[in-house]
């Protein structure tokens, strides 16, 4: 005999057919494989290797020559160095508009070189004025500059910083070219 009231009293109703700890079980199992998905999708989609499948055009490339790839250090900072937050809700909401790139990229918007490069300012944009909302952090996350030992560079960063600019106000181009 199913309770009256529907779906929703059924949801909070005790089970006839499985026990209480047979349920808790299923949810804790069920829980377990949707945040090992979770992780592993976030971490899939982080990698270089993922981020170069749609911008191999010329932002791949770009990198690749650049100082963020290949320095005197040996040190590679990857896209999601630079393009990712390492705080869970900005690296989700950042996720979220990347999923909207992606859509762009599969749907023809930005499939090309040709209408990617048609695109890239906005995309630049875009993305300048993310790092202006959170003050440039990725920089931060790797570069001091107002703790350089060359004393002239960081008395230039230090009065840069206290005058409200932020890292890409000057160093924009450093990873890919500034669009035209």
């Amino acid at each position: 005999m199913q309770p009256s009231g529907g779906w929703w009293s059924r949801l909070f109703s005790p089970s006839a057919r499985y026990s209480v700890f047979t349920l808790l079980v299923a949810g804790i199992v069920l829980g377990v494989v949707g945040l090992l998905t979770f992780d592993y999708t976030l971490h899939a989609t982080s990698t270089n290797e993922f981020c170069s499948s749609c911008h191999a055009n010329d932002a791949a490339k770009e990198w690749r020559e650049s100082k963020h790839y290949n320095n005197r250090v040996g040190f590679v900072a990857g896209c999601s160095d630079c393009h990712l937050p390492r705080e869970f809700v900005p690296k989700m909401v950042r996720k979220v508009k990347a999923a909207k790139e992606v859509w762009n990229h599969f749907a023809g918007k930005i499939d090309t070189p040709e209408k990617y490069e048609a695109h890239r300012k906005e995309m630049a944009e875009n993305e300048w004025a993310r790092m202006k909302g959170n003050g440039a952090q990725e920089c931060r996350n790797c570069h001091s500059p107002a703790q350089s030992t060359d004393k002239d560079k960081a008395e230039m960063h230090k009065g840069a910083l206290s005058g409200g600019a932020i890292c890409i106000d000057c160093h924009k181009g450093v990873a890919h070219k500034t669009p035209g």
